[in-house]
């Protein structure tokens, strides 16, 4: 697989990672992002050693979208500090099920992430491993359906903790279209657990989201000063994939 590629020089390379396959490698074994892109490094390189590369933003196995990688470990260690200083700025577009009770607005939670069911949950403060999970939203469409209104979001990431966007938006009744971990169960009549501010209007019969193959999230722009070169670099690809595809044929 030749990666799509975004951006590219000496220093960093950032591509679109399809749904479905993993930032990096994991337990399934199955073909990764960082090696796809490890392997052009090398094919495409003079060089007979093979290259160094690391996953500056990892995006969930469902997520799609712009993923960006460093070349070498000066670039890595300046884009992972820039990371947890927010000196990256992060946007997604996101497909929900329900609308917000505001236009826009601020979510500000904690989480914890349980590895043995590799979910995350919102708890309280004083929970024992919790972390701080910030995010800000605007709405940019809306359109009624016979399952309820589906909304399309811009999504600035502030934090970037264990699927924070998902797990955010279903606690506060604004579940990723399509997404099966977080979003309802088709036996459920609650689209969430937990309505914290958004106005949910689903039904509970059998409808396309089922049977959805990618979730409507979708990594779509990064911008940042390059640590090296001083540049202002913007990456930016409009989403792709079936539930974007959907709400632009407005037949639900």
């Amino acid at each position: 697989m030749r990666p799509d590629i975004v951006y590219e020089d000496e220093y960093m390379i950032a591509v679109i990672k399809p749904y479905g396959i993993p930032s990096q490698a994991d337990q399934s074994n199955e073909e990764d992002m960082l090696s796809i892109v490890k392997n052009y490094l090398f094919d495409t390189s003079d060089s007979d050693e093979e290259p160094y590369l690391a996953v500056i933003n990892r995006l969930d196995r469902p997520v799609s979208g712009i993923i960006l990688f460093a070349k070498d470990e000066k670039t890595a260690a300046a884009l992972s500090d820039m990371i947890q200083d927010r000196q990256i700025d992060k946007y997604y577009q996101a497909v929900v099920m329900g609308e917000p009770s505001e236009p826009e607005g601020d979510f500000s939670d904690y989480l914890v992430a349980d590895k043995k069911t590799n979910v995350s949950k919102i708890v309280p403060k004083d929970t024992k491993g919790a972390k701080k999970a910030e995010l800000s939203y605007e709405v940019l469409d809306g359109l009624e359906t016979d399952i309820g209104p589906l909304t399309y979001l811009l999504i600035q990431l502030h934090t970037g903790r264990h699927h924070q966007i998902r797990c955010q938006l279903a606690y506060h009744g604004m579940p990723i279209y399509g997404d099966k971990k977080y979003g309802r169960s088709p036996k459920s009549s609650k689209v969430s657990k937990n309505d914290k501010g958004g106005k949910n209007k689903g039904k509970t019969s059998k409808n396309k989201q089922d049977n959805i193959r990618e979730i409507g999230l979708y990594s779509t722009r990064i911008e940042f000063t390059h640590p090296i070169t001083g540049e202002e670099i913007v990456l930016h690809r409009e989403p792709e994939g079936q539930a974007f595809d959907e709400i632009d044929d407005e037949e639900f």
